[in-house]
């Protein structure tokens, strides 16, 4: 039986979509990510060298922070430079102030 605040399909969307941000976020590498970024945009090579793992381990990372709309990305030259969107500002604010609790 669904609890009453839960019965309008907007409800139950809404609560999909934040069991799939929370489950982004339960992985330890793609908090680190969003600490990395939450101080400044960083090319994918500086993570990768930050984190310690391989590329293709962090590609996978960044894109699922990408999809559920954390970070953008931007092409310069040979290089990719990530940024928190400020969704991701916001959601980086809110895990340094369960940190901070």
């Amino acid at each position: 039986m669904k609890p009453k605040c839960c019965k309008d399909s907007q409800t139950i969307e809404d609560t999909r979509q934040t069991i799939e941000l929370l489950k982004v976020l339960a992985e330890e590498n793609r908090l680190h990510i969003l600490c990395i970024l939450k101080k400044k945009e960083h090319c994918v090579c500086q993570i990768i060298e930050y984190l310690e793992l391989s590329q293709s381990l962090v590609s996978h990372h960044l894109k699922s922070l990408k999809d559920t709309g954390l970070i953008q990305d931007e092409k310069r030259g040979l290089w990719v430079y990530y940024s928190l969107t400020p969704r991701g500002k916001k959601i980086a604010n809110l895990i340094s102030k369960i940190h901070d609790l």
